[in-house]
């Protein structure tokens, strides 16, 4: 049975779960604020959980900008003279995500684009999943991780299988946006516990993007939106049987979520992160405050508004 770690630990199950989407909606922390921001997450107590930082593939010029123009690149830079000006605090490159928007014709110029940095994968949203498979097989670098997203429209009905089909014989992920401005961004359960389950069942793993700020399926009282929870979807990760799944979203209890995910197996929580890989995010402190109010993570000290 998995136990809590002393404070400050974070449990496996939430290692890297957290992508850092700071500068898209409906964060939309400017890039010059994000890039300190991201630096303290990954110095803080926490850093275990915190993924990459994501960038559109428009945005990389204005990143590799507000790094070099840094305080701690010019420090790191003084250490060690002729350091490249995308370089992170301590001479190491900043760790990116790539999100490419507008499909693969992004992905050569904007691999070119992102060469100062680490890059820690590549998002690649596209109609024609064979086509994105093509083009990453390809232009990536064999040693980065992709994600493949399609719009939700085309994983309806016998849509859905047969992009899984596509990609489980390819190297790369699923992508599946949760959320977004509008109330129709939001799939319901059905729809969601049919990609899980789908994936599940094929051994594909994936990762979701957008509404996942919260730990527990909730109303958002200012806009009425439905928002899955993030501790839903990793406990549904497990599931192959749609139905199940569809009750472990739709759940709303944050106590019995919390007390289920206490009594998940070393190899369960094997299974749910080999499934479920990360999430965007646009806040790190919001999803770490709910596991903490959820007795899930134990804080040496308080998340505070830096933090975000």
């Amino acid at each position: 049975m998995n136990t809590l770690p002393p404070g400050g630990v974070i449990p496996e199950l939430f290692h890297g779960l957290f992508d850092d989407a700071a500068v898209f909606p409906p964060g939309n922390l400017p890039v010059v604020d994000a890039v300190p921001a991201h630096r303290l997450h990954r110095a803080a107590w926490y850093a275990e959980a915190v993924g990459p930082l994501l960038c559109g593939a428009g945005r990389l010029g204005e990143l590799a900008a507000a790094v070099a123009n840094s305080p701690e690149t010019a420090t790191a830079q003084g250490r060690a003279s002729g350091a490249d000006g995308a370089v992170a605090a301590g001479g190491r490159p900043l760790k990116v995500g790539l999100v490419l928007p507008g499909g693969s014709t992004e992905l050569a110029p904007a691999l070119a684009a992102a060469a100062p940095f680490e890059l820690a994968g590549v998002e690649l949203a596209t109609r024609d999943a064979a086509e994105a498979v093509a083009a990453l097989d390809r232009l990536l670098p064999p040693d980065v991780p992709a994600a493949v997203e399609l719009p939700r429209e085309l994983l309806r009905g016998d849509g859905l299988d047969a992009v899984l089909d596509v990609l489980v014989d390819s190297p790369y992920r699923a992508k599946f946006r949760t959320g977004g401005l509008v109330a129709e961004a939001f799939p319901d359960e059905d729809e969601l516990a049919s990609f899980l389950t789908g994936c599940a069942r094929r051994g594909l793993p994936y990762k979701c993007t957008a509404g996942l700020h919260n730990a527990v399926r909730h109303t958002d009282p200012e806009t009425g939106f439905e928002h899955h929870g993030f501790l839903n979807v990793l406990l549904a990760a497990q599931e192959t049987d749609r139905t199940a799944a569809a009750a472990v979203l739709a759940e709303r209890d944050g106590e019995a979520l919390a007390k289920a995910a206490r009594a998940l197996t070393d190899h369960q929580i094997t299974v749910i992160r080999n499934s479920f890989t990360a999430f965007g995010t646009c806040s790190i402190a919001e999803p770490l405050g709910d596991l903490a109010a959820l007795g899930l993570l134990s804080s040496p000290s308080p998340l505070h508004q830096e933090d975000r």
